[in-house]
Formats: C-alpha cells, structure tokens, sequence
C-alpha cells in the first residue's frame, strides 16, 4: 500500500509542477502579446485623427486576456488543490498583469471616445468660424454701403455748395 502511495505523491508532484508551467507559460504568453511601449508612444500619422487611430491600434492587447484566463484558470485549480509550494509570485503576476490589461482597456476605450469626438468637434468649429466670416463679411458689406451713401450724401452736398 505504501507503494501506491508513493506513486500517488509522485503523480501529484508532477502534476503540480506541470500546472505550475502551465499558468507560468500563459503569463508569458499574456506579456508578450501586450504592446510595446514604443508601439503606443511613436508614431506616423498626418493630423491628430490619424495618430488616434494608430495609438487605438498599437493599444490592441490580443490574446493577452485569453492567456490570462488559461493562467487564472490553472492556477486556481492548483492553489485549491494545495498543489503549489509558494505560489505568492504566480499571484502577484497574475495581479500585475491584470492591472496593466485594465490600464490598457481603459486608454483604449479614451482614445475610441477621442477619436470619435475629435471629426465631430473639428466640423463644430468649422462651421463657427464659418459663421464668423459670413457675419464679418455682412458687417463689412454694410460698412461699405454705409461709406458709399456718406459719399454720395457728400458728393451731392459738393455739387449743392458749386451751384
């Protein structure tokens, strides 16, 4: 009986170690599909619409959620089975990548919302300073009506003063 023990402690030993892989291979999987600092930071875009768009791209974190629920998943499983000697480090893994994937979703939604906020706003000002000309340019038309009259009123006040 003690033989079967044996066989059952090492299996257990192998399964935790291999459970322990498993979530350590989907953390790296998750690191890696992340976007490189540069990524969002650098970039090739004409006008502000375009670097939008560009940093809203480069904030794509692929299948780092994915990787990371398959993390979360094994680690659990081996935590409720007792089957990690000091899994602390696998939680605080775990924790700082889910951190950073909530600080990434989260400038990806603002940059989405700018993105769609900036066109709108551009045509808005447009269309003021439009209206800003169109009245200037009425302003204008009645300063000039309103010049030529004078003269006129002036020139005939010549003509009246030649007679």
């Amino acid at each position: 009986m003690s033989q079967s023990q044996l066989g059952d402690d090492e299996l257990f030993g192998e399964a935790a170690a291999e459970m322990r892989e498993d979530v350590e291979e989907h953390l790296a999987a998750a690191r890696e599909t992340l976007p490189e600092g540069n990524d969002i930071w650098e970039t090739e875009a004409d006008n502000v619409l375009g670097v939008l768009n560009g940093l809203r791209s480069a904030l794509d974190t692929g299948d780092a959620e994915d990787h990371l629920r398959q993390a979360k998943k094994w680690y659990t499983i081996g935590e409720r089975a007792d089957a990690f000697e000091d899994a602390d480090d696998l939680a605080e893994a775990i924790e700082d990548i889910e951190e950073l994937l909530e600080q990434i979703t989260e400038a990806h939604e603002n940059v989405g919302e700018l993105a769609s906020t900036i066109p709108q706003l551009r045509g808005a000002l447009d269309e003021a300073h439009e209206e800003a000309d169109d009245e200037s340019e009425a302003d204008e038309d009645e300063d000039d009506e309103e010049e030529t009259e004078a003269d006129d009123e002036d020139d005939e006040d010549d003509e009246d003063d030649e007679e």
